[in-house]
């Protein structure tokens, strides 16, 4: 009886599955190297997914960062203008009352009366202390346009820096993962 029912279920084991019930929990050699070979290109999938993921975040953070510091170089740029008009303005003053001072030193050398050449003298010395004010105004316009300058120099270096980080990025995306996984199959 024991025999029927053992031959009953290796017959029954070979009509469903194939092979013999006795083998059922073996599994053979080269299922399991293939299942090994499965296993660790999935895990190097992972590594490049990972590595992939961090690229993408380094260059989201420095393309955030590139955003503010163009931003940076911008506000730089028309700080240098304003700086360059104002300037500018200023040497426009400076020659029209250098003009005026030059007009009233010839007025005084024709004035006929001393009333008139006090009211012209009067005004010569009015005159040169705008332009001395205009001097000092002008020397801090220059200051100031020079640091406009170099503040912009400043902010464009960190730019560039940043874009050169960025090239750097876009040219490590195209290059395969730091730990390339195996041959695939």
């Amino acid at each position: 009886m024991r025999r029927a029912s053992f031959l009953a279920l290796a017959l029954f084991g070979i009509a469903l599955f194939g092979f013999p019930a006795a083998a059922f929990g073996q599994a053979p050699s080269a299922d399991s190297q293939t299942l090994q070979a499965l296993l660790t290109e999935v895990r190097a999938l992972r590594q490049d997914l990972r590595i992939s993921l961090a690229r993408v975040q380094s260059a989201q953070i420095l393309l955030s960062r590139l955003q503010i510091q163009q931003a940076a170089v911008t506000r730089a740029s028309e700080h240098l203008d304003d700086s360059r008009s104002k300037l500018a303005e200023v040497q426009v003053v400076q020659k029209s009352e250098t003009a005026e001072l030059k007009h009233f030193q010839d007025a005084l050398i024709v004035a006929d009366s001393p009333e008139q050449q006090k009211e012209v003298q009067d005004s010569i010395n009015r005159v040169q202390g705008d332009l001395d004010a205009s001097a000092s105004v002008e020397q801090q316009r220059q200051t100031t346009e020079i640091d406009a300058e170099q503040q912009l120099r400043t902010e464009q270096a960190k730019l560039d820096a940043l874009e050169t980080q960025l090239d750097d990025l876009v040219k490590k995306v195209g290059e395969p993962s730091e730990q390339p996984g195996p041959a695939p199959h």
